[in-house]
């Protein structure tokens, strides 16, 4: 492995591969300069979508996003970063696209997107899991006939306090709420998005108060206050993650809040950009700011890594792209760099 500098950021990239290809890769951002280079990589994941480190950092989890979903245990060298496969098991869902870990690392969730079920294991020695203590699959149908045909869970975590696990159900329409009991999903509320919406992603804001949604399907985001102790979000917006005038087909993808609250992105595919939101720090409300090209084709996933860097895994194009953000306003700059990477879909970085 080369040596990493101590001006340098980790962070793991999942793809859509064969086992035979190299499919997760480590790669390496320079948070001075925003050059980022790739470290090493591993083949033997079937479509390493998503991937969740745990929170000492010591385990990497892994959805493969395969009919016959599984979710992998990667144990992490702390002195190399390299992945030691350690555990795998079956999710009993295909194509599981979303994997999330609690924040006391006892517990992992995962989303089956095409069965539309969620799971959860529990944690054992060494970041292993346990057998699977949850599985839920949910019923019904949205009203896009070619995309809500039936359940599409596309994404499960837990909230801030842990009591919760939030599910969106792109093919429902709905973002149901479990309590989280001794390992065991209990329903707790189930709430309807627009018709058509297809909620994807679930992002909490730092202050814990507030939290935002994106839909894939009619390209919105909508604006939540959360309650916490009683498990309950009250919608308070929607905004569309599209400029005006926007022709052509598209779909969003997702979103993420920056470290300091003031700022909220989301990309979309086929418009091929990042949009900045302001967010009203006393509402929580949103106004769309700008619009920036991702450089690249279908940005499924971006992150923010340290040095208030956002990276974007743009798909179709291959590779990752590096943008500054300003502290003042939140804008996004591209930096000059760029990665090439085969279908990258998930960035998790390393911290």
């Amino acid at each position: 492995m080369e040596t990493v500098t101590t001006q340098e950021t980790l962070f793991y990239t999942g793809t859509y591969a064969s086992a035979e290809e190299p499919g997760i890769f480590l790669c390496a951002l320079n948070a001075d300069t925003g050059e980022m280079r790739i470290v090493n990589h591993m083949e033997g994941v079937n479509n390493p979508s998503y991937l969740a480190l745990c929170p000492d950092g010591n385990c990497l989890y892994v959805a493969s996003e395969t009919d016959e979903g599984e979710v992998l245990v990667y144990r992490r060298d702390a002195a190399t970063s390299e992945l030691h496969l350690m555990d795998r098991k079956q999710t009993r869902g295909a194509s599981p696209c979303y994997v999330s870990v609690s924040k006391d690392g006892q517990w992992v969730f995962s989303s089956n997107y095409s069965s539309g079920s969620v799971n959860v294991f529990p944690v054992g020695d060494q970041g292993t899991l346990g057998e699977m203590s949850a599985w839920v699959e949910h019923t019904g149908s949205g009203i896009n006939e070619e995309r809500q045909e039936g359940p599409h869970a596309h994404s499960i975590q837990p909230d801030p306090s842990g009591q919760y696990a939030v599910v969106c159900d792109l093919g429902l329409d709905q973002i149901i709420v479990y309590r989280l009991e001794e390992g065991r999903l209990v329903t707790h509320r189930e709430m309807d998005q627009p018709p058509g919406a297809g909620p994807r992603h679930l992002v909490f804001h730092p202050n814990s108060k507030w939290a935002y949604v994106i839909n894939e399907l009619d390209n919105t985001v909508t604006a939540f206050l959360y309650d916490e102790r009683r498990g309950e979000f009250t919608t308070v917006q929607h905004i569309s993650t599209l400029p005006e005038g926007h022709k052509g087909e598209g779909t969003a993808a997702d979103i993420r809040v920056s470290p300091c609250g003031r700022f909220l992105y989301a990309s979309n595919r086929g418009d091929d950009s990042i949009v900045l939101y302001h967010i009203d720090q006393e509402s929580g409300e949103l106004e769309a700011v700008e619009w920036t090209s991702t450089i690249g084709q279908t940005p499924r996933n971006f992150n923010i890594l340290p040095g208030g860097i956002l990276v974007v895994a743009n798909q179709d194009s291959n590779n990752l792209v590096g943008f500054q953000i300003s502290e003042e306003d939140g804008r996004l700059t591209h930096n000059g760099f760029k990665l090439e990477l085969p279908r990258p879909v998930c960035i998790a970085p390393v911290v």
